[in-house]
């Protein structure tokens, strides 16, 4: 990965805050001209530091839905490859690896109870993953 100059390091930090803040706005704020903040944007997408654009939505706009953490454990070397198809689970909105007793963590949202049980099937379906644990989420109390 490229190494990250100062200026890389307050343009992403300015993109987490709004990823939708024109590059005029991110210009002014970092104090630079408009043509570095696009040339240091470019490369860092070019050198896949930053490898793709989302957007966030408030939990009562999504409402309704079913909210869980899975805890996944995987065997042997075929974490790479297991990430790979879980990646393809559109319920799967964040995913990281950890260390301990499993492997990986994703947070995942369905829209009812028969979707998440379908998909927890199709979770443990994936060859590689040998056990996981999953626990509802119920009210966010700090995010």
């Amino acid at each position: 990965m490229a190494e990250l100059s100062d200026l890389d390091r307050r343009l992403l930090a300015a993109l987490r805050e709004d990823g939708r803040a024109p590059v005029a706005e991110l210009a002014r704020r970092l104090g630079v001209t408009r043509a570095t903040v696009t040339s240091h944007l470019d490369r860092l997408v070019a050198e896949d530091v930053v490898v793709g654009f989302t957007v966030r939505v408030r939990d009562e706009a999504a409402a309704g839905g079913v909210r869980a953490v899975s805890l996944i454990e995987v065997e042997g070397r075929s974490t790479d490859d297991v990430i790979r198809r879980l990646r393809g689970f559109p319920e799967i909105e964040s995913m990281h690896s950890t260390n301990g007793a499993w492997d990986l963590v994703a947070e995942t949202r369905t829209a009812d109870l028969v979707e998440f049980d379908r998909l927890l099937n199709r979770i443990r379906a994936v060859p590689g993953v040998i056990n996981s644990q999953t626990s509802l989420l119920l009210t966010s109390v700090l995010r």
